[in-house]
């Protein structure tokens, strides 16, 4: 069975080695094992009730049980700016009109913002090509809103996702090349890989004071600004499924968009269930299946299992059971398919 869980203190020597199939602009996420090590642990003082609101954050894993294979990852951070700044740009809009001459123009502009200080952020999304098949992706993007919904009150009430911005075809960001390179004077990755490590201080001291009017930059940088990592765009979609939103912030690197919602409307928390575990043989229906995840904090595990949850229970069959760690009679949390949206109505 394949299941998102908890990362462990042993796992740091597959997460290098996953670590090593990333790109770039994924800033949360280097094959850096001083720097995973580091990540392990603080997800572990955080878990134990241990860490300090500032550092909170929890990081999870994606693992078949049957190979041991760690697949993915994905990660929480608990409350974001509290320590470092959490800088962002808004986008706001300029008018500039003149009667005398008939003449009105509407611009963007992009503004250093910290508006998201004090959210929760999901990120570290990430998932090896060899599983980028049969809904994994949604199982590891899906797991990080069960565990908020199973331990809400460990989170803010607003939730925030930064998404990577778009790169050309050599693997540059055009918003960078226009923005960012003329300010800080050192290549995309290097500044990546210092803001990734929390050396953030050299945004603060060279950044723009001023605001960026879009319309000045070139053609391919404007139309970054918003614009989804082609990669990154089924990620996209599966957040907005859950009640994540565009509100006009992106990254100040690539221009990536960031996507927010208050933390009561993610569908997850709204929608999934507590019932306890028979087990037994799931009643078998034809390409349906639930998100299935134990309550346990230090040893959380989520997975998909067929069936959806009936006359109060839901049965999972004896080896899902032992992947999710649950005996007969515990509690699981639930989430079934989403409601497929009514036809339209013929009426006139």
């Amino acid at each position: 069975m394949i299941v998102v869980r908890v990362v462990q203190t042993g796992d740091v020597d597959a997460l290098v080695a996953l670590a090593q199939e990333t790109g770039p602009g994924l800033t949360t996420f280097k094959p850096d094992r001083e720097a995973l090590k580091a990540r392990i642990a603080r997800s572990r003082r955080t878990l134990a009730g241990e860490a300090a609101p500032r550092e909170a954050g929890y990081f999870f894993v994606m693992e078949d049980t049957a190979s041991g294979d760690v697949a993915g990852v994905c990660g929480i951070e608990a409350q974001v700016g509290l320590e470092q700044p959490f800088y962002n740009y808004r986008v706001s809009t300029v008018v500039h009109a003149s009667q005398e001459l008939g003449i009105w123009t509407r611009m963007r502009a992009l503004n250093i913002s910290h508006d998201l200080t004090g959210y929760a952020e999901v990120c570290s999304l990430f998932l090896s090509p060899r599983y980028r098949t049969g809904g994994m992706g949604g199982l590891l993007s899906r797991s990080r809103f069960m565990f908020i919904a199973q331990f809400r009150e460990r989170f803010p009430e607003r939730l925030c996702a930064e998404l990577r911005g778009h790169f050309d075809a050599e693997g540059t960001s055009p918003f960078w090349r226009a923005v960012g390179s003329h300010f800080y004077q050192i290549d995309f990755n290097a500044a990546d890989y210092l803001s990734s490590h929390g050396r953030k201080s050299f945004l603060a001291e060279l950044m723009p004071r001023y605001p960026v009017y879009v319309e000045l930059l070139p053609d391919e940088a404007q139309a970054c600004v918003g614009l989804t990592h082609a990669d990154t765009i089924p990620a996209r979609r599966m957040l907005e499924a859950e009640g994540l939103r565009y509100e006009n912030h992106v990254d100040i690197f690539d221009a990536g968009p960031v996507l927010e919602c208050h933390t009561s409307d993610l569908r997850t928390v709204r929608e999934s269930v507590l019932v306890p575990v028979v087990i037994g043989e799931p009643v078998a229906r034809e390409g349906v299946r639930s998100l299935v995840s134990n309550t346990s904090l230090d040893d959380f595990r989520v997975g998909f299992a067929p069936g959806v949850a009936r006359d109060g229970a839901f049965v999972l069959g004896a080896v899902e059971a032992a992947a999710l760690g649950v005996r007969a009679g515990e509690p699981v949390r639930v989430l079934g398919p989403a409601a497929k949206p009514a036809p339209p109505s013929t009426r006139g």
